[in-house]
């Protein structure tokens, strides 16, 4: 058993980021693995059929509906950041899109916030150095934000399921760690972005999304947490055998593999609910922080660097830089506190 999840460990770290085909149906891949995963751990039974079946609903909502409003008010949200970056200072109006994006994308989800951020750059004047920087921090900041409410991103879905808490759980666990980083985000947003010269005549370069590619991106994020529920009930035997001993630190510095990885797979292998909070905050910092250090990193990476065409060159010159400091800021945290 312990060979066969090995295996399955292995292929879905590693063939995403070297397959492009795999890549391009990363969902259905993830899907394949979660059953063959729950089938070798011998827990695939009715009851872990409903719970993958009803696990995905919330963010699947959310993610649709606030798809079809931005779809249906995407003028007027284009308006509304036009006359805002004009009616405040710049840097300030930077500042307050990264901290707001980081906050509420745990109520309109990380897809809805990162579609948002792209409405947001491709309406601005920028240089393509400060466009990368914008969004890479925005990307950071949304990727940790949205991990407060298990409606905001895959990761806290399958967390806050796996862990059979309430809705606010996350929100107590890491919120005092994650909402000063987001804040901070949005500081450096404002220091270290300058815009260009004139502001005058935006114009909006995103196309308006058809209402198949909503459902489409829907359905996708309802197979892709389905699967991510199958993967962790699959996965627990070898969780119990060589995860649940290590220490928070060492599994906090094994998570920065989240930087090429999606890191809501990396979170339904490893969290247990016979962790306690100590190791799985660290395990969640540690996800969180470093998913935003490369492009396949995380959802909100993936699709404001494809709608913006950022390569993965360019995104990594800034995001590793930004991913490390942090990761040996909150390091230093988490052994102050433990």
């Amino acid at each position: 058993m312990i060979l066969g999840l090995t295996i399955i460990l292995i292929l879905v770290l590693f063939m995403p980021f070297t397959i492009k085909i795999v890549e391009r149906n990363l969902e259905i891949f993830l899907f394949i693995m979660g059953v063959a995963a729950a089938f070798i751990s011998g827990v695939f039974d009715k009851s872990l059929l409903m719970k993958a079946l009803e696990d995905p609903i919330h963010i699947t909502l959310a993610v649709l509906i606030a798809g079809l409003v931005f779809r249906w008010l995407q003028k007027p949200i284009e308006k509304g950041i036009t006359g805002t970056s004009n009616a405040m200072p710049f840097r300030l109006f930077l500042a307050l899109v990264v901290i707001v994006l980081g906050i509420i994308s745990s109520i309109i989800t990380a897809i809805i916030a990162a579609i948002v951020l792209v409405a947001v750059v491709s309406v601005l004047r920028l240089d393509r150095k400060s466009e990368i920087r914008l969004v890479v921090l925005a990307c950071f900041s949304i990727g940790m934000g949205a991990a407060l409410t298990p409606i905001g991103e895959p990761l806290s879905t399958i967390a806050t399921s796996k862990l059979n808490e309430d809705f606010f759980y996350l929100l107590r666990l890491i919120g005092p760690d994650v909402i000063p980083a987001v804040i901070i985000f949005g500081i450096l947003a404002a220091v270290l972005i300058t815009p260009k010269k004139s502001s005058n005549g935006l114009s909006s370069k995103l196309e308006k999304e058809s209402y198949f590619k909503i459902f489409i991106r829907s359905f996708n994020i309802y197979l892709f947490v389905m699967a991510l529920t199958l993967l962790g009930a699959g996965f627990e035997p070898f969780i119990e055998k060589y995860l649940l001993g290590l220490s928070p630190l060492v599994l906090y510095w094994i998570n920065m593999i989240s930087a090429v990885l999606d890191n809501a797979t990396l979170a339904a292998a490893e969290i247990s609910p016979a962790m306690d909070g100590p190791t799985i905050k660290a395990i969640l910092l540690g996800l969180l922080i470093s998913g935003g250090m490369l492009i396949p990193g995380n959802i909100p990476n993936i699709i404001a660097a494809g709608k913006l065409n950022i390569t993965s060159l360019e995104w990594a010159r800034f995001g590793v830089p930004v991913g490390l400091i942090a990761m040996i800021a909150y390091f230093i945290v988490i052994l102050t506190m433990s």
